[in-house]
């Protein structure tokens, strides 16, 4: 059973939040909110939690594109290999905001992410995520429950998120009514950046 815990993004009440962070540290597997859709989370550094989540989105996890979820740009050199300036100024101009930005990996991935030749980078700009991964040391692998064939309210509003998922996750964080258009997901790990899909997040950064 899932446990449904009310967080505020304006101000995220600092016990709450440890409590999420203990439950990530342990191997569980959390839906936060996110400035897009509601997302399906864990620590990135916990092999059982990332393969629950595979299993869950029935993909192989060595094959999943899940993000990573940073609470800003300072650690990126721990997953991502070194960028021209050009793309660090890009990444500056929309982070924090509803972007994925896919980034060529570095040789330092965790375990479970060392043969990917990409990652995708995500700062949302929401208080209750970033100071989930702030608190926890390190990203969270997230994907997102948005589903185009369900009715809207079971991905934007918690209580029906909780009825859905409560078997499968351990906490829902209630942080408000979710928004149903994913993130603006942009390839840059090659000379010229590609719009993979158009989302929430505006193409005026170029």
């Amino acid at each position: 059973m899932a446990e449904l815990i009310r967080i505020y993004e304006e101000n995220p009440n600092p016990r709450e939040i440890a409590k999420v962070v203990a439950v990530l540290k342990r191997g569980g597997l959390i839906i936060y909110p996110t400035d897009t859709v509601y997302g399906l989370g864990c620590d990135i550094t916990n092999s059982k939690a990332l393969q629950k989540i595979a299993r869950i989105r029935g993909v192989k996890l060595e094959k999943a594109n899940f993000s990573f979820i940073c609470p800003d740009l300072s650690n990126l050199s721990d997953y991502i290999r070194q960028i021209d300036t050009p793309t660090f100024k890009i990444l500056k101009r929309a982070l924090p905001g509803p972007y994925t930005f896919i980034l060529p990996g570095s040789n330092n991935l965790p375990k479970d992410f060392k043969k990917k030749k990409t990652v995708g980078i995500r700062v949302p700009d929401n208080n209750i995520a970033r100071e989930l991964v702030e608190q926890l040391g390190n990203p969270i692998v997230s994907t997102s429950i948005h589903d185009e064939d369900e009715l809207i309210e079971y991905t934007t509003d918690p209580e029906l998120i909780l009825e859905k998922w409560d078997n499968l996750v351990d906490i829902v964080i209630d942080g408000g009514y979710g928004d149903n258009i994913p993130s603006t997901v942009i390839d840059l790990s090659e000379d010229e950046a590609v719009i993979v899909r158009e989302g929430k997040g505006s193409l005026d950064i170029f």
